[in-house]
């Protein structure tokens, strides 16, 4: 048998390993999801939290709000050359510190929180300043949502579609460049407690493999706008998207069918002047062919008080197919004066 001095320190050694064990065994059935649903309703209480007041500014002093902001660009839809518009949807994103929503982590078991109302903690009152239309996107749920990270950080990510204003200048049609903006302003706070900054590193994203059917996106680039009211001055972010216009096609819809009508209406040359009918019919109709492609052209495009390119183009292949017919006519003028002579 053991001696009794041998026998408790082992029951001792036993009993402590039982009892760790056992509180291993009670972490690892935490459930931090529950813990997640506590710490929510602690930090966004009534008493706590007031989505009516905006953030401390930097190291919670009183200076405006700094509110970081990028964009992912899923897809441009269409670019409208008669409305000046263009359509794109996008995931817009914007971050900032709110110190209010500070959290224990628990040793990084909860790494964010994560919200579907955007109402229960403040948000930035930014606007897309040159919108005409715009709506979410609720199928199958309602694509937003906010990040509350533990050191006060939040993140809100929603996807939307918008049209957009793209005031054009059309003077070299077809052969131009456009510069469409996106503009997003604050709409009632004034620098003095709001800034928009745009992401450190790469604040917007296109997505790989963009098509449009005429146009190609060669650049964007980023900027600031912040415009100054009898109100106050506001925050403004943009980004102005370069296009340019795909020459093929209207190299095929456009140049060569009017070369072709100026080429058709020189055939009446090589004709017998005799050959009155053959001659006018051909003159006439390539004349109101051209006219009519001429106004095809003017119809796909809004009316402008200056001169484009495309219209200097029809103008001269007007010129040769009406010259051609009026040669006809000076032609057959000249040949019957020739038989009254004689």
């Amino acid at each position: 048998m053991l001696p009794a001095a041998m026998v408790a320190p082992s029951s001792f050694l036993t009993v402590l390993l039982c009892f760790a064990q056992i509180c291993w065994c009670y972490n690892q059935k935490i459930n931090y999801r529950e813990k997640e649903k506590q710490v929510l309703d602690q930090i966004l209480g009534p008493t706590s939290y007031d989505a009516r007041i905006r953030p401390s500014g930097v190291n919670g002093t009183d200076g405006p709000a700094i509110v970081r902001v990028n964009l992912f660009v899923r897809s441009i839809a269409t670019i409208s050359d008669i409305k000046m518009e263009y359509s794109v949807q996008l995931t817009f994103r914007e971050q900032w510190l709110d110190e209010r929503l500070k959290f224990d982590d628990f040793k990084g078991k909860i790494k964010y929180l994560t919200l579907t109302e955007a109402n229960r903690v403040w948000m930035p009152d930014l606007f897309f300043s040159n919108e005409k239309e715009g709506h979410f996107h609720n199928i199958i749920m309602p694509n937003v949502y906010i990040r509350i990270f533990p050191y006060g950080s939040v993140l809100y990510s929603i996807r939307i579609s918008l049209t957009l204003a793209c005031p054009m200048n059309l003077k070299l049609y077809p052969l131009d460049r456009q510069v469409c903006s996106l503009r997003m302003a604050s709409y009632g706070w004034t620098t003095d407690d709001l800034v928009f900054l745009w992401k450190e590193g790469d604040p917007v994203q296109v997505v790989k493999n963009l098509h449009l059917p005429r146009f190609t996106l060669e650049k964007f680039l980023t900027d600031y706008c912040n415009s100054k009211t009898n109100t106050g001055e506001y925050s403004c972010l943009k980004v102005d998207l370069l296009f340019k216009r795909e020459f093929s096609y209207y190299l095929i819809q456009i140049y060569i069918p009017c070369c072709m009508l100026v080429i058709v209406s020189w055939v009446s040359f090589w004709l017998d002047q005799s050959a009155v009918p053959a001659r006018v019919s051909l003159g006439v109709t390539t004349l109101l062919t051209m006219a009519t492609q001429t106004s095809g052209i003017n119809a796909s495009l809004p009316p402008v008080s200056y001169t484009k390119a495309i219209d200097v183009w029809t103008g001269v292949c007007l010129t040769f197919v009406f010259g051609a017919l009026l040669e006809f006519a000076l032609v057959n003028y000249a040949s019957r004066s020739d038989m009254h002579r004689d």
